[in-house]
């Protein structure tokens, strides 16, 4: 019972604080499995025991709390400074999401790596691409992204929560109730030239286009401001849009690693 309470807590820990909380990096998973190529997905079975993107697609959350994992809690978000490109910004030199999905695809591509480090690497990667289209998880230096809010909907009344909280997990936990195949196909029907669209480019490009997408959250959800359906009415699309960019990224990544 005691290792069970301390399993919870650590779930719960790592769903306020890491990105999309755990059904945000279903659907992204979900996604990018269903535009898997035959070979692709035969393969990423095979490095994952078995199990799909889906599996493991919340893993690394939790084992970054762990010990083994700790260097790795830098890795979930990266500091945009003003005036600084992506290329001459300083980095934490603890790493970042943007260094570690560079290095992480570098390594998988480069080959040769124990079953054991590849699928590690892949549990890391199918993650980070998902994290790195969170709004919360793209620190600006210019902004106050530390506070707290007022949120409420239709169901609870107004709660304080850390600002990152409610990008991570409330928008998503109070507006879609739908399960993770349900939202994955409402989220997932654009033209093919759109997808491809999506797709096209590097993860400095995502990353970049993450940026310059989510910056309007500080506009939206100000220090201690009261949060309610208007905002959802603005958040949510924003949320999906970030939530099915990463899907079909992620799915460009691992054709390119594994078809």
């Amino acid at each position: 019972m005691k290792n069970l309470i301390i399993l919870l807590s650590c779930l719960l820990f790592a769903g306020s604080v890491y990105g999309w909380g755990q059904k945000g990096h279903d659907v992204t998973a979900y996604i990018a499995e269903c535009h898997l190529t035959p070979e692709a997905a035969q393969k990423i079975d095979k490095v994952l025991n078995g199990h799909s993107p889906v599996y493991y697609c919340n893993w690394m959350d939790i084992a970054s709390h762990t010990p083994e994992y700790n260097y790795t809690k830098t890795w979930h978000y990266l500091n945009i400074d003003e005036g600084q490109t992506l290329e001459t910004m300083p980095r934490n030199p603890k790493g970042d999401v943007l260094t570690a999905v560079t290095t992480l695809v570098a390594e998988l591509k480069a080959g040769g790596l124990a079953p054991e480090a590849e699928t590690e690497k892949l549990k890391m990667l199918i993650h980070l691409v998902g994290d790195m289209h969170c709004p919360a998880h793209i620190k600006y230096t210019t902004h106050n992204t530390k506070y707290d809010v007022l949120f409420e909907d239709k169901y609870h009344k107004p709660h304080k929560y850390y600002v990152h909280h409610v990008w991570d997990n409330e928008i998503i936990t109070v507006s879609r109730i739908w399960s993770v195949s349900e939202w994955a196909d409402e989220l997932d029907r654009l033209p093919k030239s759109d997808k491809q669209a999506i797709a096209a480019g590097t993860p400095r490009d995502w990353l970049h286009d993450a940026a310059v997408c989510c910056e309007v959250q500080f506009e939206w959800a100000r220090p201690d401001a009261r949060l309610g359906q208007d905002f959802l009415n603005k958040a949510l699309p924003l949320v999906e849009h970030q939530i099915r960019n990463a899907g079909y990224r992620l799915a460009a990544v691992l054709n390119e690693l594994f078809d």
